[in-house]
């Protein structure tokens, strides 16, 4: 195993392109537990760690764009405003050690269906910033995930950052495991209310064979709370609609049956979390407008 340490971006870029089967490493907290257990024997590791624009992050008018390497620590400490979802998702994953070396981009490229940030980013309706010598291209979350552990990246790419929308409405992330720490999901789920489009967001991880979104779900809402004014007043949510979106969710699985679940327990447990950060979120989202209401 040979191992390749650019100073730069453009080196980086160079030495992927020479080396396509070349193996990124930035936290290396999903990479180096495959080459411990000898589930992968890379020819090429490329260490990111110099790449100093990895760890950075701008905020936009209307968007974050997150460097591939910024540690899941920095998300939760600085960016809990804008990225609400992403950021309470980066608290769930594995312990402090882990969260200050461990980032989205790594997520991304393992692509593994139960990565935490997967679904606070479907939510969100990220874009990853993907490149090569050949040029820069912005892929839509949606697009990513091409099987398991398979990505839309093509050889010669690398991961620059992510692109999020700031939040312009209450989100929230939802995890069951077998222990509150270090653990992989069983399932997750996140959702996003994004009021200035009237739309709704959801992801589900480890319920598929790549993380997913629940499409008729998110549609059966909108349109529930346009038909019912509930956008604009803020009222109570009617139990039967978020029964019914819980229904909705658990039916876009397609789970398995492995060591930490069984297929209908994934199933069951996606509707559960469906209908409690539902709730969550449409509480938060009352509040908003009551003080909105308020202030007025």
């Amino acid at each position: 195993m040979d191992f390749l340490r650019p100073a730069t971006w453009e080196e980086a870029l160079a030495a992927k392109a020479e080396h396509p089967d070349a193996v990124p490493l930035a936290g290396g907290t999903d990479v180096m537990v495959e080459i411990n257990f000898d589930h992968r024997r890379p020819t090429y590791l490329m260490d990111l760690t110099r790449i100093g624009d990895l760890a950075a992050w701008e905020t936009g008018a209307d968007s974050v764009r997150l460097g591939a390497g910024v540690p899941y620590t920095r998300i939760m400490e600085n960016l809990r405003t804008e990225l609400p979802g992403l950021a309470l998702a980066a608290h769930t994953v594995a312990s402090p050690q882990i969260r200050n070396r461990g980032g989205v981009g790594g997520n991304l490229g393992t692509a593994s269906p139960a990565g935490d940030a997967h679904p606070a980013l479907l939510a969100a309706g990220a874009e990853v910033e993907a490149e090569s010598v050949r040029g820069v291209r912005r892929i839509p979350i949606d697009a990513f995930y091409t099987g398991v552990k398979r990505n839309a990246l093509a050889p010669d790419e690398l991961i620059r950052a992510v692109h999020v929308k700031k939040a312009t409405g209450p989100q929230q992330f939802s995890k069951v495991g077998t222990r509150n720490a270090m653990v992989i999901a069983v399932c997750a789920f996140g959702l996003a209310l994004h009021p200035d489009s009237r739309t709704v967001r959801t992801g589900i991880g480890s319920a598929a064979p790549t993380p997913i979104r629940a499409h008729t779900a998110e549609e059966f809402l909108g349109a529930a709370l346009d038909e019912g004014r509930l956008w604009e007043g803020g009222q109570d949510l009617p139990p039967s609609l978020a029964a019914e979106f819980a229904r909705l969710c658990a039916g876009a699985c397609h789970p398995i049956d492995d060591v930490r679940g069984t297929a209908r327990y994934r199933r069951h447990a996606v509707g559960v979390m469906a209908r409690r950060t539902l709730t969550w979120v449409w509480d938060s989202y009352r509040g908003e407008r009551r003080t909105t209401k308020g202030a007025a």
